[in-house]
């Protein structure tokens, strides 16, 4: 049985992260194109993205009982190893029902790989008796940041779709036969039900953790066509944005440890929330597209620990095991990642996108809000435990 607390080990864990940010950050360019060669309007686009977040949900149920029968290990190597075998296929399909299919086996890789490289993650966080959990979600920004630049890069050199994402699938390949005898290959089993709805001090978590990845995703999915449609960019410029978003939070999440550390979990719940706010309101009425930039780095640099912090508790409370919190707040926050910005192609549809951007402002505003009483709860449970 392998040691958690080895080196090796913390590397393929960042490697898997890394993984799964750079595979989902690879589609968000291609986007535009999606929509420009099946001819379909944003409410159509919404549903087909539908598709996406119902195989990963579907995939993480699955996940949580595939890891307490079998370990993480498998599946994080099964599952990165699909997101690369079925992201060039995004690029070709030509009909809104083959892309929808693409997009549901694209989603279940995502999902499966998301849920166990954070179970992955608590483990080895957990035998190295430091924190860690920031430093990995880090590497998935370092993901995302290095996908949409790569592919933006090769679109404006007029390397076509398919053979960008060719690229991209061939060192995602390569990532993942590095990482895979680097796993750890023990199989740790969960006393009592292998799923359990939050409840308690988990349930505000896992909301918030939804409201959080629905940011997220709606930067991924849709910031590349609110530019365009503002006409601030051109097309082949489309993800500019999410670059610098992903660069935000890679520099807010590096330095996570020690902000937190410094400021407290709450004020950084709080102000992190209000900068998000901020970034929503410069980026929704920006005249140019410098003005623009600037409101992508404010939430990417707000957002960047929350997710953290929210998992940082998730292993510190006592009302549910703490693998049983991690997976339901990890698949709360990934349905919000997921199935979220469909239905900001519904609101685009009704009453256009920058409406629905102004709605995610305000669903950030309920993180701000709560953290007040995210934190209290916690140092009150922190007084029983001591």
């Amino acid at each position: 049985m392998s040691s958690a607390d080895r080196p090796a080990t913390r590397l393929a864990t960042r490697l898997a992260f890394f993984v799964a940010g750079f595979g989902i950050a690879c589609w968000a360019p291609l986007v535009p194109f999606a929509k420009a060669r099946l001819a379909v309007d944003d409410g159509v686009l919404g549903l087909l993205l539908l598709s996406l977040g119902i195989g990963s949900v579907v995939a993480m149920l699955l996940t949580g009982v595939l890891s307490a029968r079998h370990g993480s290990r498998p599946i994080i190597v099964a599952s990165g190893l699909g997101l690369a075998l079925v992201l060039p296929l995004l690029a070709i399909a030509s009909t809104p029902i083959s892309l929808a299919l693409a997009l549901f086996a694209f989603g279940a890789a995502l999902g499966s790989i998301d849920v166990a490289m954070n179970i992955h993650a608590v483990e080895v966080e957990r035998a190295a008796g430091r924190p860690l959990m920031s430093g990995f979600h880090a590497l998935f920004s370092i993901g995302g940041f290095a996908g949409s630049a790569l592919v933006t890069v090769l679109l404006s050199l007029q390397i076509g779709a398919l053979a960008c994402t060719l690229i991209c699938s061939v060192l995602m390949l390569i990532a993942m036969f590095f990482t895979w005898p680097r796993l750890l290959r023990s199989v740790q089993v969960q006393e009592g039900p292998l799923f359990v709805l939050p409840h308690g001090s988990v349930l505000p978590l896992a909301l918030l953790g939804a409201i959080t990845f629905l940011v997220e995703g709606a930067m991924l999915d849709w910031s590349a066509l609110l530019v365009i449609g503002a006409g601030l960019v051109t097309e082949a410029q489309g993800g500019a944005g999410y670059i610098v978003f992903s660069i935000a939070m890679t520099i807010g999440r590096l330095g996570g440890d020690a902000v937190v550390a410094r400021i407290g979990d709450r004020a950084t719940l709080l102000w992190g929330s209000l900068m998000a706010i901020a970034g929503f309101v410069v980026l929704l009425t920006a005249p140019i597209a410098a003005v623009a930039i600037g409101g992508f780095l404010l939430i990417g640099l707000g957002a960047s620990n929350l997710v953290p912090v929210l998992f940082r508790r998730a292993a510190r409370q006592t009302v549910m095991p703490t693998g049983l919190a991690v997976a339901a707040i990890t698949t709360a926050g990934y349905a919000g990642v997921l199935i979220g910005p469909a239905g900001v192609g519904f609101v685009a549809g009704l009453g256009g996108l920058p409406m629905a951007f102004w709605l995610l402002a305000a669903l950030m505003g309920l993180v701000t809000l709560s953290s007040r009483i995210v934190t209290a709860e916690q140092r009150q449970m922190s007084r029983v435990d001591a």
